[in-house]
């Protein structure tokens, strides 16, 4: 009895820590967001969406520019990241039997621990100095690297979710394995993979230290991939290092703007794609 008693006792604490602990994390969350909310909300308008930024000391203005240029960054990082993240999980977690595994394993799991930094300095080794030039497909290619290991880890603990019965079941019918992977596994496991790489793309979306070294920024409108390229978060860099109130304000929005764009790729795939709610 007097076993059972603390055994009760000692959940019960856990539990509570484990409540104050996430209590905690959500009250950080909802501080950050409704302070950069309050900071942020009066500079919402239509003309930072659709202008450029105003001369130095006057007010107004907008970041159409580094909005485009985030959405070709974040574009093209998907557009690598994504198809190589996805199958590499795949083969993780389907295929069986292959010493290579483990090698892709640890190596996604080492790139995924090493600072973002690294892999801006690569490519600007490899690329900005074989182009001689920093360009939007430099960036694209850094933030693309950073998400690759991400999207496959996340896919294969994705797809190990799956129930096993739901292979087999298939297979029993006949169908090849590679086919019960394309149209079974990874349509059950679709809304958990689309979180993952959306975490992914939240990642890479706002972080700035990499395009130091590869797109750099540019104060005009540009969509070419061959040369440098404005991004949200470079700007509000720029902003908040400058000594203007009015440059701190344009910052502080387009700060509100990049939690935006993270969040609602975040929503829609938690309610648009398909999948079940896999539980452990």
């Amino acid at each position: 009895m007097n076993r059972e008693w603390r055994r009760k006792v000692y959940g019960n604490l856990m539990m509570g820590l484990c409540a104050l602990a996430t209590g905690t994390l959500l009250a950080v969350l909802f501080i950050v967001l409704g302070y950069i909310a309050y900071n942020g909300l009066h500079g919402l308008s239509l003309d930072f969406f659709t202008n450029m930024p105003a001369p130095v000391g006057l007010t107004g203005g907008g970041v159409a520019h580094a909005i485009a240029g985030s959405f070709v960054l974040v574009g093209i990082a998907f557009l690598i990241g994504v198809p190589w993240g996805v199958a590499a999980g795949i083969f993780l977690a389907e295929f069986k039997g292959s010493r290579l595994k483990e090698t892709i394993r640890f190596t996604a799991d080492v790139l995924n621990g090493i600072p973002s930094i690294t892999a801006g300095i690569f490519i600007y080794t490899v690329v900005v100095v074989k182009m001689q030039t920093f360009s939007a497909l430099a960036g694209g290619l850094a933030l693309g690297i950073i998400m690759m290991p991400l999207v496959a880890r996340n896919t294969e603990e994705m797809l190990r979710l799956v129930p096993q019965s739901m292979r087999e079941a298939a297979m029993a019918l006949g169908i090849p394995e590679w086919r019960v992977v394309l149209f079974v596994v990874l349509p059950t496991a679709a809304r958990g993979i689309a979180i993952g790489v959306s975490l992914a793309l939240a990642g890479v979306a706002g972080d700035p230290v990499p395009l130091f070294f590869t797109a750099l920024n540019n104060n005009y409108w540009s969509l070419d991939l061959t040369q440098p390229i404005a991004s949200l978060p470079m700007e509000i860099f720029r902003y908040t290092a400058a000594p203007f109130a009015v440059w701190h304000e344009l910052a502080w929005t387009g700060a509100l703007v990049l939690i935006g764009i993270v969040l609602v790729p975040m929503l829609l795939a938690r309610i648009v794609m398909p999948g079940f709610k896999i539980r452990r």
